[in-house]
């Protein structure tokens, strides 16, 4: 295991040359440290709860390639289906069996789910679920929520205006307001604004689409009713309710937020686990609203890696290894004792942290809560979390590299990790500054 006298010259020396070649040195934002501070870590391989890096340092590992390592990495089993696979060909661009197994574990699982189609990625499938929502309503409004991440399209990257009427306004150069005209924001864990929204906009709103569980503005749980109250309003108003359980799905629970709170929506988007760390999306729903996709329907869209073999065989074996007794007890025990451990640790050293988990997924934030929503997170004290992250590092821990993200455990942590990571939280936070 690492200690504080890590060396990194490795990682400097090939994320400085990747700083000329991709813009900001990597191939997605989060990963250059710069809300953290600090030099990103450039790893070389990995396996079970442990990341390597090309300077030969250990890290204990919480991001889990932000969650689809569920069975911890380079799972042998999926390994050894992955190299089968690979002897029959890497992509096929047409029809094979192993779409259908899948198909038919998720459809098994997840109860919002008749039907379903493959896709390459969690952005992916939440674009074609918007325009499904719309082809199916002949609507054109969506409602989404403050700080819940469905990819980076343009319609999804707005932000709030002076109030939650507003309609949502660009949050990034390069999106057209006329793109984003039609989103419309709210708080998350908000029905009222919710209510306010359907009112002023009544026969306008397609859906409604959010993270049942949050993961991308940090950790934050639905209220008692919000999902339920959700349900209720779309139902009313004749708008569709879109769960996105890119992260959720087979995470916090095998049939997803839906089944662990018991609120049905009407279509769900899917991904990370559903791949077994290959790149996969997936959305599916109701028979008659997946209909109108093509070719089944008027509603196109298409994808030349879609249904990929190797994906396909990944995901399959990780649903079979998902399944077995204790799972999700297991990734709930020692996620539990994770995160009531670290708050302990800084009640007893003097630090305003509040955290919580549900299986598998966790998050803390630097601020004595609660967090409900993402005005609520934007409260978190990110210098400090900056610092925590980087004495973490040099302790042997990786943790996601930003104060507004979810963390991951998985069935390869041990609870023998858990207590070298707490032994890591206290020595760190013996040492931050109050």
């Amino acid at each position: 295991m690492v200690n504080k006298q890590i060396k990194t010259t490795k990682s400097q020396e090939i994320f400085a040359a990747a700083k000329h070649l991709m813009p900001g040195g990597v191939s997605s934002p989060v990963r250059a440290f710069r809300s953290v501070g600090g030099q990103p870590i450039v790893f070389d391989h990995v396996r079970g709860a442990y990341l390597w890096d090309v300077d030969s340092n250990q890290y204990i590992d919480y991001v889990n390639t932000w969650g689809p390592a569920i069975c911890g990495h380079a799972n042998p089993e999926v390994i050894t289906a992955l190299h089968e696979a690979l002897e029959k060909g890497t992509s096929f661009g047409a029809p094979c069996a192993l779409e259908n197994i899948l198909a038919e574990m998720v459809i098994a699982a997840v109860p919002s789910i008749e039907m379903v189609r493959f896709v390459n990625s969690g952005t992916e499938a939440c674009m074609a679920v918007l325009r499904l929502m719309r082809a199916f309503t002949k609507r054109e409004k969506v409602i989404k929520f403050e700080g819940c991440y469905h990819g980076h399209a343009d319609m999804f990257l707005v932000k709030a205006g002076s109030g939650v009427a507003t309609l949502g306004l660009p949050d990034s150069p390069g999106v057209p307001k006329s793109v984003t005209s039609n989103t419309l924001i709210a708080p998350y864990n908000d029905l009222e604004a919710v209510e306010l929204l359907f009112r002023e906009n009544c026969n306008q709103i397609a859906g409604v689409i959010l993270e049942p569980v949050v993961g991308n503005m940090g950790f934050i749980s639905p209220k008692a009713g919000f999902l339920e109250g959700l349900r209720k309003l779309t139902q009313e108003y004749g708008a569709l309710l879109v769960f996105d359980e890119v992260m959720t799905g087979f995470r916090v629970a095998y049939g997803g937020a839906q089944e662990k709170f018991g609120v049905i929506p009407d279509l769900t988007t899917l991904g990370k686990i559903i791949g077994g760390g290959l790149p996969v999306g997936a959305y599916g729903g109701r028979r008659d609203i997946m209909l109108m996709v093509a070719p089944a329907g008027p509603m196109y869209q298409a994808g030349t890696l879609s249904g990929n073999p190797l994906a396909m065989t990944a995901g399959i074996k990780t649903l079979e290894l998902l399944q077995r007794s204790g799972t999700y007890e297991y990734l709930d025990k020692i996620t539990k004792y994770l995160v009531d451990g670290l708050l302990l640790i800084a009640k007893e050293t003097g630090h305003a942290v509040c955290g919580s988990q549900i299986s598998g997924m966790f998050g803390i934030f630097f601020t004595p809560g609660p967090v409900h929503n993402y005005q609520d997170a934007q409260k978190a004290d990110t210098n400090k979390f900056g610092y925590f992250h980087q004495e973490m590092l040099r302790q042997g821990i990786y943790l996601a590299p930003s104060q507004f993200e979810a963390g991951f455990t998985s069935l390869a942590h041990t609870e023998a990790d858990i207590k070298k990571t707490l032994q890591a939280v206290r020595n760190v936070m013996s040492n931050l500054s109050k």
